[in-house]
């Protein structure tokens, strides 16, 4: 019996093209397992989006599935469509891989903050940076409220963690609010070239394009946008994966 290495493992080739015909027949979204998740989980790293294959449609696969619609111009949900699924399918079938290998460009511009207390992103920030600032903006100066933008997106207040969540939910990177030990292991490690995140379990704050968004600012000048810094020790470092 012949075999085909399907992500990570190997299988009968009759029954990886039995997988690979399921892929497309249902919406795929969080929470969902199969075969077809299979299929999903390896084009998507055939694709350039390395995703770990093992039928398993969690938030890792999410995340991926987010990066590979921002650079197909899908419509930006973590989920898979039917008329997502062909455009994939089409995509692996036709290049071996066609997400951009090229490093993340380097930021040369800086944000600014307004005598209005809303960021003003500069010329050159990608698409998605300019999404997060957007959506930061529009909670810039409400209030600081514990546990706010947990139970809601749309709230009378946010904490820390809720005040992040809504910019990435805004940008279309976050279904579900994270608390600040959950944005500890988000996204990739280290600093990132657009947008880093600090988080220790009292606190989580980020840099967005030189920027820094923060309730404690808010405090003392009204808004969570802030020019200066402030210590980061004690904080583990995260960065959205591919800013």
């Amino acid at each position: 019996m012949a075999f085909l290495a399907l992500g990570s493992a190997t299988v009968p080739v009759a029954d990886a093209a039995a997988a690979n015909q399921t892929f497309g027949k249902r919406p795929l979204k969080i929470g969902m397992r199969g075969r077809d998740v299979r299929v999903l989980q390896d084009f998507l790293t055939r694709a350039g989006f390395d995703t770990t294959v093992d039928g398993q449609f969690g938030r890792g696969t999410a995340r991926r599935v987010r990066s590979w619609e921002r650079h197909a111009r899908r419509k930006v949900d973590g989920r898979v469509s039917r008329p997502d699924a062909r455009v994939l399918r089409t995509t692996v079938e036709t290049s071996s891989a066609v997400a951009p290998t090229a490093p993340v460009a380097p930021r040369t511009g800086k944000a600014v903050v307004g005598a209005d207390g809303l960021a003003t992103a500069p010329a050159d920030a990608p698409p998605l940076v300019q999404a997060i600032i957007a959506a930061g903006n529009r909670i810039a100066t409400k209030p600081y409220k514990y546990g706010g933008g947990h139970g809601k997106w749309e709230d009378t207040g946010y904490d820390c963690s809720g005040s992040i969540s809504y910019a990435f939910h805004g940008a279309g990177m976050l279904d579900v609010a994270l608390d600040s030990t959950g944005f500890e292991s988000w996204g990739e490690a280290g600093k990132g070239t657009w947008v880093t995140i600090y988080a220790k379990s009292s606190h989580a704050f980020m840099i967005v394009a030189g920027l820094r968004f923060d309730t404690s600012g808010r405090a003392s000048q009204g808004t969570r946008w802030q020019a200066d810094m402030r210590s980061t020790s004690g904080y583990v470092v995260r960065h959205p994966e591919g800013l």
